[in-house]
């Protein structure tokens, strides 16, 4: 379980530890293994250019360069936004209280490409928040888990069980095209079945 997040509601700190909720644990999984003549696990290695070179796990890594080729260290590099100023780096959410203040209607979350989800499980007296999110309402704020350049848009909210939960996005970038598309047209005649005994489970 990762490290609890802090929030203030009012004159109240409530402590809420998180477990990520991904695909394998609502769907299973599965993995595959590839084996040599031995039955040694095959493990993935990288072709240099060079089309001879063979690299393995862990070879490989990032570096910075300036304008002139050279080598820069990070600490040396400074953020800037399309205009050529400053960023200012944004906290990691667990250095401090994270303040409850801005709600959101629920158009405002279906607005966003939820990327994380989080089941939220209060680590003492927490009977006030639940009360206000059984109530319908939605908690907003910026979430950052390391810190950096920029936050992501959180969520706190109950699922239909009365769960607290935590779900993590980005603004979904969508354009009204127009109402003349062309509807999808059905075949009657027994295609969409055939369609149907084509469906690819692993796509699930």
């Amino acid at each position: 379980m990762a490290k609890p997040l802090l929030f203030q509601l009012g004159e109240s700190e409530i402590s809420l530890a998180m477990s990520k909720i991904d695909r394998s644990k609502l769907y299973g999984f599965k993995e595959i293994q590839a084996l040599d003549e031995s039955n040694h696990v095959c493990e993935l290695a990288t072709l240099a250019g060079d089309g001879c070179t063979l690299i393995g796990r862990g070879g490989t890594g990032m570096g910075w360069l300036d304008a002139d080729g050279a080598w820069a260290d990070k600490s040396e590099l400074t953020p800037v936004d399309k205009d050529g100023k400053p960023i200012e780096p944004v906290p990691s959410s667990f250095s401090g209280p994270i303040k409850l203040f801005d709600t959101a209607m629920v158009e405002d979350y279906l607005e966003h490409n939820i990327r994380l989800v989080y089941a939220m499980e209060a680590l003492g007296e927490a009977d006030d928040l639940i009360a206000e999110l059984n109530r319908g309402t939605i908690f907003r704020f910026p979430y950052s888990y390391r810190g950096g350049l920029e936050s992501d848009t959180a969520f706190l909210l109950t699922n239909e069980s009365g769960d607290v939960m935590m779900a993590v996005g980005t603004p979904t970038q969508v354009e009204f095209i127009g109402m003349t598309a062309p509807a999808a047209s059905v075949d009657e005649s027994g295609g969409e079945e055939e369609d149907a005994d084509l469906m690819d489970f692993d796509m699930i």
